[in-house]
């Protein structure tokens, strides 16, 4: 471990090696998700909604696709047509609205950590399926990545244990939850692929179209099994946390993609849960096992190896840690 540590130093603070920008700006965005989770620990008093869950997911998304579209304005970037609209169409389905029905599905069947735990398996797909999804002009993740993105998701699952299904509802939600992650994984190697595709100007409009198609159809969806009743009072109070936190991370997570590469974006689903429980350890001093120490070492070696570790060029093989492509 303190040789791991050591090397990912050295890689940091090697001349021009490592591109630090967007580094932070991914520890950011899992910054803000961490807070999401820990909402109702930090904020007790303001986590009633007058909404349900699909609502819920819509606001946020809504915002993204309003100050979006009002940068791209500004800018004058250009908006997409054709297939291109479509491309940004199929994003805004796979990464939001897709994963937020099979979760909604699972929701009764499998519980919170479990979810979280399953989840982590975002990574491994994503691996995996980045040398299929990613840019043409892409780097590929070192062969050492798909075992460190094992070993994030063992470090998970050490944390958040899952109980083997037993039942068919519970079966059944298990499996929409690793159907979630897998769209999720394919809809990342996607987006990365359209916004390495694009104009970087243009990154702007496909935010806004992803996010507006997300919302749109979160809306409809909310309408329709949750007979939600939208007012204005109620949004009013819902919009404060999600424009302080979730708008943020959303931009972050668009602005990442001409930057970081598909697998190394996914890291987000085990990078959020570690600094969930490092904020509550710092702040609740719960009691940690032995087992959670392992989990949260091999979290920790096993997405920061990916994050900072090599990865080598297509046709050559050779070597590199730029993080900025």
């Amino acid at each position: 471990m303190c040789v791991l540590i050591k090397d990912m130093a050295q890689r940091l603070t090697g001349r021009g090696r490592v591109e630090l920008v967007p580094l932070v700006a991914l520890l950011l965005l899992c910054f803000l998700w961490s807070l999401g989770s820990l909402r109702a620990d930090l904020l007790p008093n303001a986590t009633s909604s007058a909404f349900p869950p699909m609502a819920r997911e819509a606001i946020p998304l809504g915002l993204l696709a309003v100050a979006a579209g009002l940068f791209a304005a500004i800018r004058g970037a250009p908006w997409p047509g054709g297939r291109q609209l479509g491309a940004c169409v199929l994003v805004g389905i796979g990464l939001f609205v897709a994963p937020a029905a099979l979760l909604g599905f699972a929701a009764t069947s499998v519980p919170s950590l479990e979810r979280v735990a399953l989840l982590s398996l975002c990574p491994v797909f994503a691996v995996v399926l980045e040398p299929h999804l990613g840019p043409n002009d892409s780097k590929r993740e070192n062969k050492g990545a798909l075992v460190t993105a094992f070993a994030a998701m063992a470090g998970t699952l050490c944390l958040f244990p899952v109980e083997v299904p037993n039942s068919i509802a519970a079966g059944g939600g298990f499996c929409a939850v690793i159907l979630a992650a897998a769209t999720i994984a394919v809809s990342n190697g996607y987006a990365v692929r359209i916004a390495h595709d694009i104009r970087p100007k243009s990154i702007a409009t496909f935010a806004a179209v992803a996010g507006g198609t997300a919302a749109l159809s979160l809306f409809t969806i909310s309408l329709i099994t949750e007979h939600a009743v939208w007012n204005w009072n109620g949004l009013r109070s819902e919009l404060t946390w999600p424009s302080a936190v979730e708008l943020p991370a959303l931009l972050l997570l668009f602005w990442l993609m001409r930057r970081v590469s598909a697998a190394r974006m996914t890291t987000r689903f085990v990078v959020s849960p570690l600094l969930t429980i490092l904020i509550s350890a710092a702040l609740f001093r719960p009691e940690i096992e032995a087992r959670g120490w392992l989990g949260i070492v091999l979290m920790a070696a096993g997405s920061g190896w990916m994050l900072l570790g090599p990865v080598e060029d297509e046709e050559t093989g050779s070597s590199s840690l730029d993080l900025n492509r």
